[in-house]
């Protein structure tokens, strides 16, 4: 969530800069993500009012407008906004001024008529995208004060990360509870005055469910209809990213990023009796203030009146009751709602609000009724109104402020932090975040604060006593135990040595999730069992992959939609398989390298012509990061099918028996529905089966020289070339060293289902010097073999 320097300051006394802040608050615990200006750097702008504005007599866009910026001097502007009228206090770039993207205010003559500055918009600022029309400032501004001090442009925004179980770092001012507790040991308590009740009108309210055990509401009639929120709130909101919407729902916005507690605003003409929290009914409806309907089901809680479902609890507003321009009688709601009862249900319904993001991590119930108060100020001040008295229902009596102690021992303090903390430093920490700290033998008694849901046992106490004194301050020792040493492995290929083989053909590593779109995986694994998700993040990433492809299929077509003409990518992971033979249920983990390639074999160059990646270009690179086992003449590739792959050019990969992966294009079928522009080649690789190295063993070089001999034999198109090399090694006696194919031919001299394989025979022997009869008797035992297995012929022409 963002917050400002300034808005923070509000809560507590801060000297450190906005830099010192962050780091200071990213060392407690609240990771600082990113820290932006509110607003770029300009000079020269100060607070103005028109006097006077009329039409420029040679433009009907233009008006004629006459300045002033001390009370006493008169300058003439030539403006272009429409909404630019006499009495208007405005911002004025005078002559010289210094704006955003390098722009200088220069006296300048318009259309004949002398303009001697600018009347600024937020976005000539650098304020915000609105440029329609000029800023319209408060007229209780002083005229001639420096914009940036009137508005308070140099401000700080923090985006600060709160991890999942701190819903009390969700506003501001948990926030600076937080940095008051870890630097000044300061307990900091929220303080708001009660508005008097001016009428006695109270909306009924009733609860069915255990999970809403208090709701705060008041009743405030006669707001102005369509009031506008003063620009300090509207801004306020800007910086930490809410629109303005309207005065009412500005301000319940405003309330849940201070305080952190949710609130929602009820047209009360709208409703129709009193107001029940109830669980859903079976297949209820309700349309919600996103205007779309969502079916409910009785594990969701909500808000009802005699009509139905008026609003979805602690998560959105209904679109039946919501405030409207024409609203005048007002009913605010702040309530508390149990997390395990808001957890998960927004995401159900592929929604994410605020209001669930805070519910679902923990609210304070004592904010309920203090949000309303604070709201009630805020509105009076923007709109206006009648407040009648603040209603507070419990339904579960002591179930929201249960007094629930903690026990804190000295002795397993300096346990489990490893180093002793004095009694005053254990004592000052725990102070600050408890109201209630009570000395006992042998340490201390806490009660748990309300508003932090994440401390519930010692342990979680001993966690905040290291994180607010400080992770630096714990002295480093020696550890007690042993330090063993790790081994090191050569039967398997180091996963960094195949990171590093991938990128030296020119892949590129990507990390994907390991849940993926349960539509894709089955347009591409039709016929394969998934594990699907009990609670996804989201509908499109509610399975386990079965395969890496894809996570790449993915990132390639996202390449290729930003022009990038020539992708290769690779990922290592796991994928999730079904136990062959298994239930349903039983499913193991597979460590996978899997990568992806299309467009050019080669990137441009002027050396030679652009040819397209081939099914041999892919193989050739699965074997160079095979090779890394010592063992790639145990690899072979047999023709086979899987429905992602086309036909005829998809094999499975073997090495020896064993099938360790696959190879092939994607079929022509996908790749029109995936709408890729062009066609892809994908390889997978299950790294514990293929990556095995085998056992290093040293030969002794030949001083010999070596022959060679070349062969041109003519056999079957079904004949691999893993069987060829098969065979010539067993016939060859041992004198083989190296087998090269240097030539493949299908033409006229060849009958049609054959082709014309060479080969190269380097022949070698490491006792002697190979004479022309040895090496035409390997030649011959080599045709012999080939003529008699594979029906061979030697090609004479």
């Amino acid at each position: 969530m963002k917050v400002t320097y300034r808005w923070l300051q509000e809560f507590t006394p801060i000297e450190a800069s906005p830099a010192q802040l962050a780091a200071q608050l990213t060392m407690a615990g609240l990771e600082v993500e990113s820290m932006t200006p509110v607003a770029p750097p300009f000079s020269g702008v100060v607070v103005g009012a028109v006097l006077e504005s009329g039409p420029h007599p040679d433009a009907e866009k233009l008006s004629l407008c006459q300045v002033t910026t001390d009370g006493s001097n008169r300058l003439q502007i030539v403006c272009g906004a429409k909404n630019v009228r006499a009495g208007l206090k405005v911002a004025v770039a005078q002559v010289g001024a210094q704006l955003p993207n390098d722009v200088t205010i220069q006296r300048a003559t318009l259309r004949g008529q002398e303009s001697n500055g600018m009347l600024c918009s937020a976005r000539e600022l650098g304020l915000g995208e609105e440029h329609d029309g000029i800023m319209e400032l408060s007229a209780s501004l002083p005229l001639n004060l420096n914009l940036r001090e009137a508005l308070d442009l140099d401000d700080t925004v923090l985006e600060v990360n709160a991890t999942p179980n701190r819903g009390d770092c969700m506003s501001v001012f948990g926030i600076a509870r937080d940095y008051a507790a870890a630097g000044a040991r300061r307990y900091l308590k929220y303080s708001v005055k009660p508005i008097a009740a001016v009428e006695q009108t109270v909306f009924p309210v009733a609860s069915e469910s255990a999970a809403c055990p208090l709701f705060a509401s008041r009743v405030i009639r006669g707001v102005k209809p369509n009031a506008q929120s003063p620009a300090w709130l509207r801004e306020r909101l800007r910086r930490v990213g809410i629109n303005s919407i309207s005065a009412i729902v500005d301000v319940t916005n405003y309330v849940m990023m201070e305080l952190g507690q949710p609130m929602h605003a009820y047209d009360v003409a709208k409703l129709t009796q009193g107001i029940v929290v109830r669980m859903a009914k079976p297949k209820e409806r309700i349309t919600l203030l996103d205007d779309k309907e969502y079916e409910l089901d009785p594990e969701f809680l909500v808000i009802a009146d005699a009509h139905g479902a008026v609003g979805l609890a602690g998560i959105m507003g209904g679109r039946a009751t919501a405030i409207a321009d024409s609203t005048t009688d007002v009913l605010l709601e702040s309530a508390h709602f149990a997390p395990d009862t808001i957890a998960g249900r927004a995401r159900r319904l592929g929604l994410f609000t605020d209001a669930a993001q805070r519910f679902e991590r923990g609210v304070d119930p004592n904010l309920a009724a203090i949000a309303i108060e604070r709201a009630t100020a805020l509105l009076l001040e923007s709109v206006g109104g009648a407040p009648g008295p603040v209603q507070l229902s419990r339904f579960a009596v002591g179930a929201a402020a249960e007094n629930q102690w903690v026990s804190l021992r000295r002795d397993r303090v300096t346990r489990l932090l490893g180093a002793p903390v004095p009694d005053p430093e254990v004592h000052g920490v725990i102070a600050a975040i408890s109201e209630r700290v009570e000395a006992m033998s042998g340490g201390w008694r806490v009660l748990k604060p309300a508003n932090r849901f994440d401390i519930r046992i010692e342990a979680d106490l001993i966690e905040e006593v290291a994180r607010l004194r400080g992770f630096d301050k714990i002295a480093e020792i020696h550890a007690i135990a042993p330090q063993i040493a790790g081994t090191s492995s050569e039967a398997q290929v180091p996963g960094d040595r195949l990171v590093a083989a991938m990128a030296d053909r020119g892949y590129r590593e990507i990390i994907s999730y390991a849940f993926v779109d349960p539509n894709l995986q089955q347009q591409l694994f039709p016929d394969t069992h998934t594990l699907k998700l009990s609670n996804p993040i989201s509908a499109d990433l509610a399975e386990m992959r079965v395969s890496l492809w894809p996570g790449l299929i993915h990132s390639c077509r996202e390449n290729l939609r930003r022009q990038q003409q020539r992708v290769r990518l690779f990922e290592m992971g796991n994928k999730f398989v079904q136990v062959q033979g298994a239930s349903n249920a039983e499913f193991r983990e597979i460590d996978t390298l899997a990568g992806i390639a299309t467009g050019a074999r080669w990137p441009q160059q002027w050396g030679s012509a652009t040819e397209a990646v081939d099914f041999f270009d892919v193989k050739a690179d699965v074997m160079n990061v095979l090779s890394l086992t010592g063992d790639e003449a145990s690899v072979r590739f047999a023709p086979d099918s899987l429905p992602i792959l086309r036909p005829g050019r998809a094999a499975r990969i073997y090495r020896g028996a064993t099938p360790i992966g696959w190879l092939g294009e994607m079929h022509p079928q996908i790749v029109k529905a995936l709408n890729l522009p062009m066609s892809a080649f994908l390889f997978e690789l299950e790294i514990g089966q293929a990556f095995m190295a085998k056992p290093l063993k040293y030969h002794k070089i030949s001083k010999f020289p070596s022959v060679r001999r070349d062969l041109a034999i003519v056999v079957d198109e079904s004949v691999p070339l893993a069987v060829l090399q098969e065979n010539v090694t067993v016939s060859a006696s041992g004198l083989l060293s190296e087998l090269r194919v240097f030539d493949v031919y299908r033409g006229p001299t060849i009958e049609t289902g054959r082709k014309s394989v060479a080969l190269g025979l380097i022949l070698q022997d490491s006792s002697r010097t190979l004479t022309d009869v040895d090496a035409d008797a390997v030649v011959t035992a080599v045709a012999a073999r080939l003529r008699d297995v594979l029906s061979a012929t030697i090609r004479d022409q």
